[in-house]
Parts: C-alpha cells; structure tokens; sequence
C-alpha cells in the first residue's frame, strides 16, 4: 500500500506498534521503456518526427490519454508541455515550440490497438500472463514479519507517468519521474538478509528502524511527499493498529462533552490565542474540517485546512436563508477539492470570527495565533493520543452509527437495507467533504439500467396478466393442475417484484451517489465493526458492504463483533 504520509503523521500512525524481524526482498521496479515500432509516427505541425527516446517515452504519457478529459484542460496541457520541453534534445526544442501543432493520434491508436490485442489473447495465453504475474507476487508480494509470512501492500514501484492529482489540481499534467533504485531507502532488520538492488544499481540507503510499519520509502518528485511501501491492510501489525485508532476514537466519546464545554467557555477568553483555538476546534469537531498541513500545503498551491484558513475564505452573514449567524466557506482543501458550505454557527463564534476579521486583508489568516502543531499539543494535552483527526474518526464513526438507527428498517428487503446504509455512509461523505466528478459512463449506466426497468416493468405486466388468466382458468375447471399453475403465475410475479425493486432501489442509489465518494469515509473514518454489527443484526450480507480486499483489512472486526456492538 502507498501512503502519502510526511515522515512526521508516519512515526504518529505507528501507535507503539514495534517489530523484532523485517525481511523481504525490496520493491518491484516497472520494466524499462521499450522504443515504439518505426511504423508509428509522431507529427509535428503535418509531417512525421522521429523523437529521441526520452522524448518519445513522455510523448507517450500524453498520447495514451487522449481521449480522458484531463488533456483538454489548459492546465494539464501547458504543465505537460513545460516539463516536456525540459527533457528534449536541443534540436527538439528548436523544432516543438507548440502543442496544438503536435499530433499524438497515431501513438494513441497503438495503445488502443495493443490493449484490445491483449483482450483478445486465448485463454490460455492469458493464463500464462497470469502465471508470470503470480510469480512475481510470490517472489515480491510477501515478507516475513516477526515469524509470519505477511503480504506487502503494494510491492511495485509506481511508474513514471503525467501527475492526475484531484479536483483542480494546480500540478496536473506535470511529469513523474521513473523511480530509480538510487532514489529508494530500504528498511528490514539487522539480521534479516538485506534486499539486493538490481544489477548495477545500489539504494540510497539502508534502514533498520522498527518503530516505522514502511519497508521501502522514496520521495516523488511532483509535490516532494514521501511515499511508502506497506504492509498489506490484511497483515497482523495493520489490524492492531486499525483496532487503535479506533478504539481512540472510541474513548474521545467519552471525554468529548468536557472538551464541547471548555472550548466553548474559551470562546470567551482574554488570550486572543485560546480563542482562536477555541473556534477552531468548534470547526474541526462540528463540520470535520481538516487541522490542515502547512508543509503538504505550501507544495500544493493554494490548498488549506482549518488552521491556515485565510480572511477570504469566509464571508458573515447576520442572517441568511431564514437562519442567524451563517458562515459562508469557500476554499480548496486536500487534493484541491473544493469545500463550500454554509452553516448556522453559534453566536459567539460568529462574534469571535467578526473580531479575527477586523483591519485584516482578504488574503491575512483568519487564525493569526494558532497553527496545526500547537492545537495538537493542545488536545494531546486533553486526552493522549487526541489530535485533530481523531475528532474526524469519531464525528465520522458516530454518525454513520446514528444515522444506521434513524433510516434502518428492519421490515425492507435487503436491497433496500443496503440503500439505508448507503444514504448513512452518504452522509458521512457529506461531512467530510468526499466528494468525486461524475463518472464519465454515468448516463451510460442510467440508461442501461433504466432499459432493464423498463424491461422489468413489462415482464411484470405480462406475468399479472398471465396470472389473472390462470386464475380464471382455476374457476371454470377447479383441478389440481389448474391449480398448481396459479401457484406458479403467483411465484413468478412475486420473484418480478422482488426484481424490479432491486433495480429501482440501485437506480436510486447510483443517482444519490453520482459525486459522493463513499469508499474513503469507509476505508480510513468508520469503526468497521458499526457496520458489521449492523450486517448481523439485520440479516444483511457483510460481502454487500465490504469487497474482498476490504474484508481482508477489516478481518479483525468480523471476527470479534457481534449484533450488540456500539461505538
């Protein structure tokens, strides 16, 4: 598994989780570039230019995305074009000077050909790529963790490419950088056989820390994060420390009245720092704002979290849409997703927010005397182990658990159960700003799915007629075999039914969910053992809820939750 944790959340996340033994074999690199056929032809301003093998090897980057919406945007196409230039020849710059000139279409209809062609392989070809992907994962897919035989997350070394990045995000378009061995630090125990670098190569440097959960870390070039190779969410050591987290969680419910209580007695403080920390922490825990990253954020343009909002990022209103004290934000957080929202606050805080704002500019910060480090301090000091994401945790968690109570009834079939949870985890999504573009195939999938309703209904039509004749047929004749056959018309149009409110149950859901992503609240926010305990007690499935892999992470949980579970 890849993390995009800086070196200081890492050493936070590990919880006092050690290990004695770490061995495996380093990461999997992606296989080098390999050249394009002579017979495909870039064009630059109409005529065919043969590219040096950098050039060409990023040319490709751009020409397998053609047909996504990232390159029609401006931003993606000039930070391509920039970094493309820097890795030209000279003689390449002087000729490339403009991207509408150039033209990728052959490249790209390569590509498209090359993965229908691997589509199309026999069944017996594709089983041998398998294989050689099996052996692969068997030589590199595994450690060996304190005695056990644990799978790695994600063994491969991601392979260079154009950066993507979320919502607007400033840097798309931008080139990563093939990852060399030189680039990555390897950890393992001392005693354990130190990975060997392929042939020619050596690592930046070796490790033996077993107070970090990371077996090979590097840092990317696009935003100078680190990223990390983990253990599988399935291993022993990610159990415990998924059970931690959320067990901390689980004890701030029952210090969190206190700490509603003294940050809202702060709000009336002397120090102008206790209040601002005060309001802030009123943020973090009603509307699970992130405390924000000041590192991560100057890397990312203009992304911020509660503690490094600016004077622009809000606007007071006295009253608004029928309601007192409204606070209107309007910022991008993480990922350059943007946060907007408008919420009827308390009136102190809309007070306190009209005295930070005074003689400020638009672009001063709203909370000049506070910063992420000291809230955490602060709250380390409230309960150990609280920091602000903790709050996120258990707002998160708690809600999913209310809402579960409020919408759930126990008379629905299942499809409609899985629609109530669906709208709880919805709303956790909601709270935490997890918000997604609608998918590109989404009116695709609408119609197909409303043509199966469609065809749904007329079954049904047809089988209630059916029926009505069969049972006619019963008066007149009164014999067994008549019926058996209303019986039969009677089953059928029950199991119709059944059918057609399945499928209006997910055409409702699909349409609820068409920009909420609800897979990051329930992977990294919710108690996974709120929803088991739910799927035991009302009948439903835990493989409706969570996938393979997700079972896999939250083993842990299934195995020792029952019905009776609160969070």
């Amino acid at each position: 598994m890849l993390s995009n944790m800086t070196p200081w959340e890492e050493e936070k996340t590990n919880d006092g989780v050690k290990w004695k033994q770490l061995e495996h074999k380093g990461p999997y690199f992606v296989p080098l570039y390999e050249p394009l056929p002579d017979d495909v032809q870039f064009y630059y301003d109409g005529k065919p230019l043969k590219l040096s093998l950098a050039t060409e090897e990023i040319a490709t980057f751009y020409a397998k995305m053609l047909d996504h919406e990232y390159t029609t945007k401006e931003i993606f196409q000039n930070n391509f074009f920039n970094d493309w230039r820097k890795e030209m020849t000279p003689q390449e710059q002087e000729i490339i000077k403009q991207l509408d000139k150039c033209d990728f279409r052959e490249i790209h209809k390569y590509f498209v050909d090359k993965n229908e062609a691997r589509k199309a392989l026999s069944k017996e070809e594709k089983q041998k790529l398998k294989e050689e992907a099996d052996k692969i994962q068997e030589e590199y897919g595994y450690c060996i963790l304190d005695g056990h035989r644990e799978k790695i997350g994600n063994f491969k070394i991601e392979p260079p490419g154009l950066f993507r990045g979320r919502g607007n995000h400033p840097k798309m378009g931008m080139l990563k950088r093939r990852i060399m061995p030189e680039d990555v630090i390897i950890n393992c125990s001392k005693d354990s056989k130190i990975p060997e670098p392929p042939v020619g190569h050596k690592w930046k440097e070796v490790r033996f820390d077993n107070t970090v959960t990371w077996l090979a870390s590097w840092t990317e070039n696009i935003q100078n994060t680190l990223k990390y190779i983990m253990l599988n969410p399935s291993s022993k050591l990610k159990g415990e420390k998924d059970w931690q987290k959320f067990e901390v969680a689980r004890r701030l419910k029952d210090v969190v009245h206190k700490i509603r209580a003294q940050y809202q007695a702060d709000w009336k403080s002397k120090e102008m720092k206790v209040r601002q920390r005060a309001v802030a922490l009123y943020f973090i825990d009603k509307l699970a704002l992130r405390a924000g990253n000041e590192k991560e954020e100057g890397e990312t343009a203009d992304t911020v979290g509660c503690c490094s909002l600016r004077v622009e990022h809000i606007k007071l209103h006295p009253e608004l849409d029928g309601q007192e004290y409204v606070v209107e934000f309007d910022f991008l957080g993480k990922d350059s997703i943007r946060y907007y929202n408008k919420v009827s606050v308390e009136k102190p805080v809309f007070k306190n927010l009209q005295h930070f704002m005074k003689n400020k500019d638009p672009g001063d910060d709203l909370f000049d005397h506070l910063s992420t480090t000291a809230l955490n301090k602060h709250l380390q000091k409230l309960m150990d182990g609280l920091t602000a994401k903790v709050f996120r945790t258990y707002n998160a968690s708690i809600t999913l658990q209310e809402q579960l109570k409020a919408l759930t009834n126990p008379d629905d079939s299942v499809a409609g159960k899985l629609l109530s949870y669906n709208r709880a985890n919805r709303a956790v999504a909601i709270l935490c700003n997890h918000q997604r573009s609608t998918p590109k195939t989404f009116e695709k999938s609408m119609q197909n799915l409303q043509t199966k309703i469609d065809a749904k209904k007329e079954q049904l039509e047809k089988a209630q007629q059916e029926l009505e004749e069969a049972e006619d047929e019963f008066k007149d004749k009164k014999n067994a075999k008549a019926e058996a056959n209303v019986q039969k018309k009677k089953k059928l149009l029950e199991r119709l039914k059944e059918q057609l409110a399945k499928l209006s149950v997910q055409a409702t859901d699909k349409e609820e969910n068409k920009q909420i992503a609800l897979g990051t609240s329930k992977l990294n926010y919710l108690d996974p053992r709120i929803s088991i305990a739910w799927c035991k007690k009302f009948g439903v499935p835990i493989e409706k809820i969570f996938n393979k892999t997700q079972r896999e992470k939250f083993a842990w949980a299934i195995d020792m939750t029952d019905e009776d579970f609160e969070f």
